[in-house]
């Protein structure tokens, strides 16, 4: 047998070695395929890709309130996606995902010779459609065996999806912080716009979140995100992709980034959360991730109205209260200069309330404050913007409570733009108005705010009504036999023991004056508590209770006792609200509703409200005669009387409702309506307390139900009720006023209502100064 030369020998068997290596790798790898790829998952979950979108509340017209779930996804097609956020996505992942086969071989190895280089492994290669295989079929750890099944997914996954296909996927897949889900839910939560409308910064800052969602969010991370953000700049740049110009603009582009994350187009997180618990109620299975749609009845620039009213309502009463001092004080050691870094992250566990912007003082005197606002801005504050606080400046202030460097206080901008300094209010309010018409509730605040008070005041608070119950004790007297000229005597009045099973009881009027006998109008406009609780001795108060029962209110939350006049029992805003709606729409007890339809992920309607309008007989409260002098009667309290402001300020004459003060100024309610929209305000405490001298519900309510309804009212024309049947006038000029037919005795009325008082008395004058 021949032999090979030695030459030919040691070239010959090393080749031969490497070769049957090779051979024998390639057959194991064959093996490992053919066992292997028919066990791979099926790709039914991407060809019919069902991500979990969440469940979404909006307005009436359409504004996004609030959403439910563990994903944040909006779900986008690849053709929706603006040619920036491709590029940025390619630029910053996966530059070749349009030439490779789903492994980019040249990505790799120019990842090897890169880590080899750098002497560590610190670049991947890995390609968008391989973390579409790891996202969508594969756990996160780093073994042989998954980035073997990765491999062979990412081929499986080129041969039956296209390449615009894989990348949607990519899109709408990838898990990008804060709960968010893809792009377009990114670009939401980040800057607060839709993915259409993204710039070249905001895209390479989006584009450079998959590597490290934690590391690189802006939020939490801002400088190592800008870093990020222009490394992918950079390679977009390289790539072509933007041009001198643009990379240069992009650059220097200050990025806003939102902070606050519960920020939707309309502040509405009560009405929100309601709509979520009858969502979940109605429909309990998947409904966080099955894209279901709620639609409440909430008018969208109502709304913004009553929250900006109520906010400012509660403002103006804690600036009224004076300054309470520093929030709380952070450790400043660490503190470098004060644009470190760690400021921004010491004020990210103190939430924003709205536009009270938290902000960390760094130095503090007498002529001024400077201090670093939460974003990134350092303030100076001196003058008027410093005056609120002034007194916590001194050095003889509480040492928990003085502005000192560490301190944390809140800012607050003036209606200029300028940064004032405020505080978080102790105080809380509700409002809730409601079309009087259907039911529907056309805006909620159900609290100052909703992050940090869920508890919804509008439905949930149980307060004392105070003069804001009395209509309902003056209707009832309406049905036996009074009419709104009867007079009554506006004097002291003293409950013997005997009567009360305790103690002598001995009520007084708001301001302690007493005008002696005096018509029901008058009494009502002006408030009086000793006419209301002699109406309520001469009609029963057995018969007040099961009366008010009539408007919605619970019997057993208003004990039969003479307190009843002044509104000593317990009521709600939402119970108010629908009970004033009787008499604005002409005695009907609407149910009010905050859902108006539900909605499946194909905007199939699943639920839809049925409320039974004003105007059906089959919910009638009250006799059509009552509900027009009652109104008549709360119309003078608008113009007359403690309610005056209302139509001075919003100027019509349409206007009825009652202001409420209870005992020790605890509760300020204002309780109101114009024929299309009623509405309630209320002021107080959680754990109830004084709220101040003077605090009527004229002074801390009122203001906020005017500047709800200086917006709903807006443009809609002034008008009033017609006397319906079966009533006569009686009266001319501001004294007209009518009775029911069976009660009016021509010509004697006039003359039988005067004998009733003394000769020498006149009938009392409603411009007299009013009280509450």
């Amino acid at each position: 047998m021949a032999k090979f030369p030695l030459a030919l020998r040691v070239i010959f068997y090393p080749l031969a070695l490497v070769a049957g290596l090779l051979a024998i790798g390639i057959a194991m790898a064959l093996i490992v395929l053919v066992l292997t790829y028919p066990n791979l998952p099926s790709l039914e979950v991407l060809t019919d890709y069902r991500p979990k979108i969440p469940l979404r509340v909006y307005t009436a017209d359409g504004y996004l309130i609030g959403e439910f779930g563990e994903e944040r996804r909006a779900v986008v097609g690849i053709a929706e996606v603006p040619g920036v956020m491709k590029h940025a996505i390619l630029a910053a992942e996966d530059d070749r995902f349009y030439q490779h086969g789903g492994i980019d071989y040249a990505g790799i190895a120019r990842a090897a010779v890169a880590n080899l280089i750098g002497g560590g492994k610190r670049q991947g290669a890995s390609t968008i459609t391989q973390q579409v295989a790891r996202n969508f079929f594969l756990t996160g750890e780093k073994t042989y065996t998954r980035k073997l099944y990765e491999a062979l997914l990412s081929f499986k996954i080129e041969s039956s999806l296209s390449k615009d296909q894989i990348f949607e996927l990519y899109i709408n897949q990838i898990f990008l912080g804060q709960r968010a889900y893809g792009f377009a839910a990114a670009a939401q939560i980040y800057f607060g716009k839709p993915l259409q409308d993204i710039t070249i910064a905001e895209a390479a800052m989006l584009a450079g979140l998959p590597k490290a969602p934690s590391a690189y969010n802006p939020i939490v991370n801002p400088k190592r995100a800008k870093l990020r953000q222009q490394y992918v700049l950079r390679r977009m740049h390289e790539l072509g992709y933007i041009t001198d110009v643009q990379y240069e603009a992009a650059q220097k582009e200050p990025l806003v980034v939102r902070r606050e994350l519960s920020d939707y187009a309309v502040h509405a997180e009560f009405v929100a959360e309601m709509a979520r618990q009858i969502a979940v109620e109605s429909f309990p299975e998947g409904i966080y991730s099955r894209g279901m749609k709620v639609y409440t009845t909430l008018i969208k620039a109502e709304q913004e109205a009553a929250y900006a009213s109520l906010r400012k309502g509660v403002m103006d009463y804690d600036r009224r209260h004076g300054y309470r001092g520093a929030e709380s004080y952070l450790d400043l050691a660490e503190i470098k200069s004060d644009q470190d870094e760690a400021i921004d992250v010491a004020l990210q566990d103190i939430p924003d309330a709205g536009d009270l912007i938290p902000a960390l003082v760094l130095a503090a005197d007498s002529r001024q404050i400077r201090a670093y606002r939460k974003g990134g801005e350092v303030v100076t504050l001196a003058g008027d913007a410093m005056k609120f606080a002034a007194r916590m400046l001194d050095d003889k202030a509480p040492p928990n409570k003085r502005i000192r460097r560490g301190a944390i206080i809140r800012l607050l901008k003036d209606d200029k733009g300028h940064w004032q300094i405020s505080q978080l209010p102790e105080v809380e309010s509700a409002f809730v108005a409601v079309d009087p018409r259907d039911g529907s509730i056309r805006a909620l605040v159900g609290g100052f705010d909703f992050n940090r008070n869920k508890f919804n005041h509008v439905t949930q608070a149980w307060r004392q009504p105070g003069s804001s119950f009395k209509p309902f004790i003056y209707s009832a007297s309406l049905e036996k036999g009074y009419s709104p000229n009867s007079v009554i005597a506006d004097e002291p009045i003293v409950i013997p023991a005997s009567e009360t099973g305790s103690q002598a009881w001995e009520p007084h009027n708001y301001d302690g004056k007493y005008e002696g006998p005096m018509k029901l109008r008058t009494a009502l406009a002006k408030s009086k508590n000793m006419v209301s609780i002699r109406i309520l001795q001469a009609i029963g108060t057995q018969y007040a209770q099961d009366y008010a029962t009539r408007f919605g209110f619970d019997a057993d939350k208003h004990p039969p006792y003479l307190t009843m006049a002044l509104g000593a029992g317990s009521v709600t805003p939402w119970q108010m609200v629908r009970a004033y709606s009787v008499f604005a729409n002409g005695g009907y007890k609407i149910n009010p509703f905050v859902v108006r339809e539900i909605r499946d992920e194909h905007n199939a309607v699943l639920a839809r409200s049925s409320e039974v309008p004003a105007g059906d007989e089959s919910i009638r409260a009250l006799d059509p005669r009552n509900a027009f002098l009652m109104d008549a009667m709360l119309r003078d309290v608008t113009i007359y009387g403690t309610a005056a402001r209302a139509s001075a300020t919003l100027k019509r004459q349409d206007l009825a409702g009652k202001t409420g003060t209870t005992n020790e100024y605890v509760d300020a309610w204002f309780c109101g309506y114009q024929m299309t929209v009623a509405g309630c305000a209320w002021i107080g405490f959680d754990q109830p307390k004084k709220l101040g001298d003077k605090e009527t519900g004229g002074a801390a309510a009122l203001p906020i139900w005017i500047g709800y309804m200086s917006r709903a009212l807006k443009d809609v024309p002034v008008q009033v009720p017609q006397a319906p049947e079966g009533l006569v006038a009686v009266g001319e000029g501001r004294e007209r006023t009518y009775v029911y037919t069976e009660n009016y005795k021509e010509p004697e009325e006039e003359s039988l209502l005067r004998s009733l008082l003394p000769s020498w008395l006149p009938v009392p004058d409603l411009r007299s100064p009013p009280s509450d």
